[in-house]
């Protein structure tokens, strides 16, 4: 099935580029009073500097320290006066900023992400405050948590050999602490030019029409200076030819537990195939009659939970190659690793040979389907889902098509995905429980 074989959802779009480069998704809906504003810019953790783990995230934070023409906190309140919300984060190759507010308020939101995006409020007490925050930050999630930074910290080192690949994103706290207001603006001319971002409004439009709103990003966004975008690398290698296996401490966690890395096919070159590790990825733990579920967990108590994953980082399309497939599970500390292994590796080698039912595949199907609708009833997921995509990949369509794709996958694309699990090398990382240590200030 290639991109022209799937009927887009009912969703009107409108795309247009500002004379700076600027990007621009309109995504208007009647059906819902709100309206939400995004700005994708294509920087994620992947492209950092090396020397500098962490940058990316932490510019991130800057980036809601004030700007132009307002002082810090500013954004928060006039997004929370409006009775709105907002945020932001840092995926692998991509980092966003958004609002959802009520309609009326449109203009407000254009306002401020405008201003931030033309001139953060880069200074030294911003910078050393904003690492103070992301050092505090990273204590809390990885360093004082039980399986802190599993897997998505802790697999890549095992499974890539590169450094954007392989690197810690969270950011290592020596590498945080050097960072400089030079290393600040440097990565703002460079990431944030206007061409390297995309700018999607989805919602309540109505006011002001898709022509009204264009002239009101024009508004805006227009004046920003023009900047040269950076050409982004590619940050391909090798798929391992064997089994890597690393074993890493951790001090809070009570069992033992594992999480298995395989490479996943290109989304741009082989988009099928990849979509098809996604629902293999459901086959195998999504609901209590799942693959890995009933072996595991009911059947042979080995461990007591297991999940898997199509996407480093959470959800399918959200990054672009390469990406990584994941399965983890946490086990009784009497059960060897290798015992987990095997039975992941029969079950596979099962679905290789025979492919999931038509009983299976209908009710992964079924599952994917409500997950789907139910996330896109909100406006914040479905603006947000629609920028990365048209950023990643060049159509946001993608997002509306997801549900009909994965529905149109046939058991033989299931068994194809599982087989090319089982042919390739992949990585095995084992977190193993450990007394106390002194305390340590790098992650």
């Amino acid at each position: 099935m290639s991109v022209t074989d799937v009927e887009p959802a009912a969703l009107e779009l409108h795309r247009a580029t500002l004379s700076n480069g600027l990007r621009v998704l309109i995504a208007p809906d009647p059906t819902t009073p709100v309206v939400g504003v995004s700005v994708h810019v294509d920087v994620g953790f992947r492209s950092e500097p090396e020397g500098r783990t962490g940058f990316a995230h932490l510019f991130e934070h800057l980036m809601f320290q004030g700007s132009e023409s307002l002082e810090k906190l500013a954004h928060f309140r006039h997004v929370q006066a409006s009775g709105g919300v907002f945020n932001g984060s840092t995926h692998q190759d991509y980092t966003d900023y958004f609002e959802v507010l009520p309609g009326a308020a449109l203009e407000r939101a254009l306002f401020l992400e405008a201003d931030r995006l033309r001139a953060p409020k880069l200074t030294v007490e911003n910078l050393r405050n904003q690492v103070d925050v992301v050092k505090e930050e990273i204590r809390l999630n990885v360093q004082n948590r039980p399986y802190g930074g599993f897997p998505w910290i802790l697999l890549p080192p095992v499974l890539y050999d590169t450094f954007p690949n392989a690197h810690n994103g969270y950011g290592d706290f020596s590498e945080l602490e050097q960072a400089t207001l030079e290393d600040a603006a440097s990565f703002f001319d460079t990431f944030y030019a206007p061409g390297n971002a995309l700018l999607t409004i989805h919602g309540d439009v109505a006011e002001h029409g898709v022509d009204g709103v264009l002239a009101l990003v024009e508004r805006h966004f227009g004046d920003i200076p023009f900047r040269p975008t950076p050409q982004r690398p590619s940050f391909a290698e090798p798929v391992p030819g064997s089994e890597r296996r690393q074993s890493v401490p951790d001090a809070h966690a009570p069992l033992p537990a594992m999480a298995i890395g395989y490479r996943v096919p290109d989304p741009t070159t082989e988009p099928d195939a990849y979509l098809a590790h996604a629902m293999l990825a459901s086959v195998l733990t999504d609901g209590e009659a799942a693959r890995l579920q009933r072996r595991l967990v009911h059947a042979d108590g080995l461990v007591t939970d297991v999940s898997a994953s199509n996407g480093l980082m959470g959800g399918p399309l959200d990054a672009r190659d390469p990406d990584t497939f994941t399965i983890t599970a946490v086990h009784p500390a009497d059960v060897e690793p290798d015992r987990v292994l095997g039975a992941v590796d029969d079950e596979l080698d099962r679905l290789a040979a025979q492919g999931p039912s038509a009983e299976e595949l209908s009710r992964q199907s079924a599952r994917w389907a409500s997950a789907l609708h139910r996330e896109d009833d909100r406006v914040m997921f479905r603006m947000l889902g629609l920028g990365a995509r048209e950023l990643l990949y060049g159509r946001a369509e993608l997002a509306l098509e997801l549900p009909e794709r994965l529905a149109a996958l046939r058991p033989e694309q299931i068994a194809g995905a599982a087989g090319r699990l089982r042919g390739a090398g992949r990585a095995v990382l084992l977190v193993e429980p450990a007394a106390q240590p002194d305390q340590e200030e790098t992650p």
